[in-house]
């Protein structure tokens, strides 16, 4: 007999515990993330994690591998959905920095080193600030030029551009400093003018002016000249108009020259600058130019800022004044999948050199900004080595601190029923887990066999082995549809020397 007919005859149209990425979980995305999510896929924790949307708030979460992280990072990101679609008035922008792998190239091919390793040690602050302000910024100025899709996370709302028009001064001059700085899909200052549109702002008169300079500065000297050549001076008359023509001509060259050149220099410079600073957003050099340009003297000075964190924090400030004006009274940051990154791969030293910098008490305690960090169990271990100084400065008994993301026998029963029931054909009988054994197999036997698993994941490999040994082992015709006693016990026993062998490190999966 396969599984495929064992499904059959209980009419489940899904495997239940095929699921092991969340991500790719079509059954945790209906139970978990839908309209009729279940309580049982949720952590007893979750409420914890998530705190107050209105207040957001950080937590710290460490995890082994399997225990439902991404999952939580995906329900979280379903709250803020939710939330925002209630409250339009009090909505919280979300910023998921769970893909780390452009920022951290970025950054190693900035320095220049051939060790991976010894660039990550180099991740100060500012640089984690810096790649979440480029990914809330391009975020917002795609939602402001209407290139976001409807029901998008970060949506603006339908009034934005009645909304954008009606920002302040300051927050239309923070606006357009941060898009020169941050925009990642500006690459040639095409976004710096459309947005300059949007918020309907018209070019500033310096720019009017020099380019009426460039434009026509040469026509007085040129009309000076022609009219010494058609009308007859003598003397004093012609010397006086030849060398005013030749001032005015020279006057104008030096203008020009200045706006040329010079002015030019000092805009490459000045976005060398900020190339330099920003190691870790993946804009070339001539991005920064082409941003900048479009921008005022004066906003130029503003952005010409030392390289600190007081730096970052106010142009984090900035950018909540913005967002405020259009209903967010908040920011998330969801924090996951740090051991993911091709120049991590896992390593507990990299995966440090990449967090510890964050974890700093002002910068997680933020007004209106929370932190979401979903870290790998490895992490845990490396921090509790760390001296008092350290965890004085990161002030972990203020962060929601979740030491160890546990999951008990009877939630992983309650989370298996619930996958079960979500797979059932919708006119079949109500069955429940303990349906598929037999009969001298009792619900404790179930929850002490997962408890042992320990994770979702390692409890449903555990139910689909259970399922597959058995099937392997009788045919169609007997019609045996329950999973015996003496099947659940072997299976057990080798799935608990997996999990085991596989938190020793001796074991890939």
């Amino acid at each position: 007999m396969n599984i495929a007919q064992l499904f059959d005859h209980w009419r489940i149209t899904e495997n239940p515990f095929r699921g092991e990425e969340a991500t790719h979980d079509s059954v945790f995305a209906r139970i978990g993330l839908g309209p009729d999510a279940e309580s049982a896929a949720t952590h007893s924790d979750f409420d914890k994690i998530l705190g107050e949307l209105t207040r957001p708030s950080t937590s710290i979460v460490f995890g082994e591998k399997g225990s439902g992280k991404t999952a939580i990072r995906l329900q979280l990101a379903q709250r803020v959905r939710e939330q925002n679609a209630r409250t339009p008035d009090a909505r919280t922008f979300l910023i998921s920095y769970d893909d780390l792998n452009e920022f951290l190239e970025c950054l190693h091919t900035r320095i220049g080193g051939k060790d991976a390793g010894a660039s990550l040690r180099a991740i100060r602050l500012v640089d984690h600030i810096d790649a979440l302000l480029a990914l809330a910024v391009t975020d917002l100025v795609d939602s402001l030029l209407g290139k976001h899709q409807d029901q998008h996370v970060n949506d603006l709302g339908p009034q934005r551009a009645k909304i954008a028009r009606s920002l302040s001064l300051e927050q239309k001059q923070q606006c357009r400093m941060l898009q020169a700085l941050y925009d990642l899909h500006d690459t040639d200052g095409h976004r710096a003018c459309a947005l300059r549109r949007a918020l309907r702002i018209r070019p500033s008169r310096e720019s009017i002016l020099w380019y009426a300079v460039l434009l026509l500065g040469w026509v007085p000297s040129a009309g000076l000249i022609a009219w010494a050549l058609l009308t007859p001076l003598e003397g004093l008359m012609r010397t006086g108009a030849a060398y005013l023509s030749l001032g005015l001509g020279v006057g104008y060259l030096a203008l020009a020259l200045k706006r040329l050149a010079w002015d030019r220099f000092t805009l490459a410079r000045l976005a060398r600058r900020m190339y330099k600073q920003r190691r870790m957003i993946p804009r070339r050099e001539s991005a920064y130019i082409r941003s900048i340009e479009h921008l005022p003297t004066a906003l130029r000075q503003m952005i010409d800022l030392e390289d600190t964190d007081a730096t970052r924090y106010t142009f984090l400030n900035a950018f909540q004044n913005i967002i405020s004006a259009f209903g967010y009274t908040g920011v998330l940051v969801l924090v996951d999948r740090v051991d993911e990154p091709t120049m991590v791969n896992g390593a507990t030293d990299r995966m440090q050199a990449i967090i510890w910098p964050m974890l700093n008490n002002k910068f997680l305690q933020q007004s209106r900004l929370g932190l979401k960090l979903l870290l790998p169990i490895e992490l845990r271990y490396a921090l509790f080595k760390e001296s008092s100084s350290f965890f004085q400065e990161a002030r972990l008994d203020k962060q929601s601190l979740i030491e160890r993301l546990t999951w008990t026998g009877a939630m992983l029963y309650d989370l298996c029923n619930a996958r079960l029931r979500a797979c059932l054909d919708p006119e079949a009988e109500p069955i429940s887990l303990l349906d598929l054994f037999a009969d001298d197999v009792t619900r404790q036997d179930l929850v002490d066999a997962l408890d042992q698993m320990h994770q979702p994941r390692d409890a449903l490999k555990f139910l689909y082995r259970c399922l597959n040994e058995h099937c392997s082992n009788v045919t169609a015709e007997e019609g045996l549809w329950k999973v015996p006693r003496l099947v659940l016990e072997s299976v057990r026993k080798q799935e608990v020397d997996r999990v085991q062998q596989l938190y020793r490190g001796i074991r890939p999966a």
